[in-house]
């Protein structure tokens, strides 16, 4: 049996390609395929150095069907650089099992990086920033170079330590991980604080109003603003409910975000114009 270890300058160089390759690859054939092939070919490249033939069967199979959230899912072409490197040492891993274990990570990665990352770390980011940014005044670029550090820093260090997690553990410690049940609730977890920021984001950002009073003939003041009225009976509601038809819109009717935001500009301007035509607006 010969014992095949891949060098460090070839890890740290397979991680750098999955770094700056995912975020361009995304098309419809196979998905993150060709930044899974770009990401393996260093180590490929080593391990299959002299056998020619298992090195092309090793670069096509590396650009197949995948797909995961990209920074969590840093995990998955560590544990397949892992499995390749224990193939090219004559272990009992054939290409079968390497694929089948690529298609298997598809779906926990995306799971846990969506709800963990995507809906909850980098809400959460942007409202820190977008808090110092309103609140500082001629220091408001604060927020937006905060942003421009912490984000790119934090998707390195997090996708770095789980593709060394992914390469050092293998399967199996991902396969043990999931079986004992700490997915799902982590999974629950992240997507319940998901919800909670996205709720407060809602509540904090987004601004609609009623500029509607009701005024007695003749009278000078109005009796009832319609706006101050849904807000003391549902503080909030308004924001709400169009936070939830741009939800519906964009989940249930597959509306695309450029639709949704040519609408939403498109009613601005025809309320707009409402507004100044029954004097709501002076």
């Amino acid at each position: 049996m010969s014992e095949k270890k891949l060098s460090e300058k070839t890890l740290r160089k397979s991680w750098i390609r999955w770094f700056f390759w995912h975020g361009s690859s995304q098309q419809a054939e196979n998905m993150l395929g060709n930044a899974m092939g770009q990401a393996l070919a260093p180590a490929i490249g080593e391990l299959y150095a002299d056998n020619k033939e298992e090195r092309i069967a090793a670069y096509k199979r590396s650009i197949t069907l995948f797909n995961t959230e990209q920074q969590v899912g840093a995990i998955c072409p560590g544990i397949v650089i892992g499995m390749e490197e224990a193939r090219a040492a004559e272990k009992d891993v054939t290409p079968e099992v390497i694929q089948a274990v690529k298609v298997a990570l598809i779906g926990p990665t995306s799971a846990v990086g969506d709800s963990m990352w995507v809906a909850t770390i980098i809400p959460i980011l942007l409202t820190i920033c977008m808090a110092i940014t309103e609140n500082t005044g001629n220091l408001s670029w604060i927020g937006p170079l905060l942003y421009i550090i912490c984000y790119p820093l934090g998707t390195a260090i997090l996708s770095w330590n789980l593709w060394k997690l992914g390469y050092k553990t293998g399967v199996d410690g991902v396969h043990r991980f999931m079986s004992s049940g700490r997915l799902e609730l982590i999974t629950k977890a992240m997507s319940v604080l998901g919800l909670v920021v996205v709720g407060g984001l809602t509540a904090s950002f987004v601004s609609v109003t009623l500029p509607i009073e009701i005024t007695p003939s003749g009278g000078e003041s109005a009796v009832m603003n319609l706006n101050t009225l849904v807000n003391n009976i549902f503080p909030g509601l308004l924001p709400l409910g169009l936070t939830l038809v741009i939800w519906q819109l964009y989940q249930r009717k597959k509306w695309t975000p450029l639709a949704i935001m040519g609408l939403v500009l498109a009613l601005a301007i025809v309320l707009t114009a409402v507004g100044y035509l029954f004097g709501v607006y002076s």
